[in-house]
């Protein structure tokens, strides 16, 4: 996900962690400094990702003033009640030695009603936008609810296939092998996590 023209930023580099939060001090404090370093000095750089608005600002803070480190910044579907305006200004501000190099992590999560259905939609088309204007990949948040209700991937397509050029990651990938192709018949990478290996549902393990 790391653009071309960053390429040279990346020689040297093994790996690259494509999502941490290691920006959030939420998440980080004390210890924040170390971990980074140790994660450097094993020759692995990382994206840090905003989950909104205050998130965002961190990534961008943190990836400016630490080397090996980028941004990605977007606002999570939980918190597209508290707007995104700041990812759009965050954007109109970027100059070309600027740390950001995706949108995300967005997208749509019904498991949670955090935010209402309808503002997750108008947060992820809107910050959809954002990455087709600036030519930006994505990372996405996608997660269904209960069984019961109507799938979130009926939301998601449709308003993916609306975007023309959207490139990116299914990030932390849960559900069926159906939308797993979907993503990959969109030129999408798809990321796996532990979360896989303790599923009780048979569609996801297969």
């Amino acid at each position: 996900m790391i653009e071309a023209d960053k390429k040279s930023a990346t020689e040297g580099l093994r790996l690259i962690d494509s999502h941490c939060h290691l920006h959030d001090t939420e998440f980080f404090t004390d210890n924040r400094e170390q971990f980074y370093k140790e994660t450097v000095e094993a020759n692995i750089g990382m994206i840090c990702v905003g989950t909104d608005q205050r998130s965002s600002r961190q990534a961008v803070e943190f990836a400016a003033n630490h080397e090996f480190t980028w941004a990605a910044i977007g606002v999570h579907p939980h918190d597209t009640k508290d707007g995104w305006g700041d990812v759009k200004t965050l954007l109109e501000n970027k100059t070309e030695n600027s740390p950001i190099v995706a949108i995300g992590e967005i997208g749509l999560d019904y498991y949670y009603n955090n935010s209402p259905r309808e503002t997750q939609i108008e947060g992820l088309e809107a910050q959809l936008q954002m990455a087709v204007d600036y030519n930006l990949p994505v990372s996405f948040h996608v997660r269904d609810g209960a069984k019961d209700q109507p799938s979130v991937w009926d939301d998601f397509w449709p308003i993916f296939d609306n975007f023309h050029g959207l490139r990116g990651v299914l990030h932390s990938f849960t559900d069926t092998r159906d939308n797993l192709e979907k993503g990959f018949s969109r030129n999408l990478y798809v990321g796996l996590n532990g979360i896989s290996t303790f599923t009780k549902d048979q569609l996801q393990k297969e």
